[in-house]
């Protein structure tokens, strides 16, 4: 996945992402020279470094926190939306694991509705992202990931680790309201239940994703 196409769709949909976070040199710099290109695996370290120094604890700095995680929750939502709607894709697993991700899509459109109830009651305006807003492609690197179910299960495991990266690393920066914090971590555990899950159906397939450990640990690869 090209690192310069992730930093660029991230600042599409938050223009203000570098005043919060100084330049974007210094971005290039939280990866320790690792280069342009980032694997899957190292997507939720990388951007939990990136951001968890770009917000605060005032009710502005919470409302962005806030929405910076709606915009995951969007991201996974249209994206387990695609997929479950798709029915060719989900043929190429089980149905066990075609009713599992019905469930993560119902989870994470759960929480989009959740975020969106409690920005506006801190009196901000919360996002609104559709599934045109995002390039599953990653610009091309994934063009199969519709019809290929193997990467579909890797991309959906590097979405999930960053989901439990995201809530954990921002947890601190929320912590002066406890209603919030409460409810970021309750959300943050059950990302991790669908990064468990999700590493289960990898596991289960053999190749590439049967070395898929059941917990993050930053070493295994993605498969891709």
């Amino acid at each position: 996945m090209n690192l310069q196409n992730i930093i660029s769709d991230i600042e599409k949909v938050d223009p203000e992402v570098y005043e919060r976070t100084s330049d974007r040199r210094d971005i290039f710099k939280n990866f320790g020279g690792v280069g342009k290109k980032i694997a899957l695996s190292a997507l939720p370290f990388a951007l939990g470094g990136i951001f968890n120094k770009a917000y605060g604890q005032t009710t502005a700095d919470i409302i962005g926190v806030l929405n910076f995680a709606l915009k995951l929750e969007y991201l996974e939502f249209n994206f387990y939306q695609q997929g479950v709607a798709n029915t060719a894709l989900m043929a190429q697993g089980t149905p066990a694991n075609a009713a599992a991700f019905t469930i993560i899509r119902d989870h994470e459109n759960s929480h989009v509705n959740f975020l969106r109830t409690v920005i506006t009651s801190l009196g901000g305006t919360p996002v609104t992202l559709t599934a045109a807003n995002f390039d599953y492609t990653a610009r091309g690197a994934f063009p199969t990931w519709n019809t290929n179910y193997d990467v579909y299960l890797a991309i959906a495991q590097a979405f999930e680790d960053t989901g439990v990266r995201a809530y954990k690393g921002q947890a601190g920066n929320v912590k002066s309201n406890r209603t919030v914090l409460t409810a970021a971590l309750n959300i943050h555990s059950v990302e991790g239940r669908h990064a468990a899950r999700v590493r289960l159906m990898r596991a289960g397939r053999g190749g590439a994703g049967a070395i898929t450990k059941p917990w993050i640990t930053g070493k295994d690869t993605s498969g891709i």
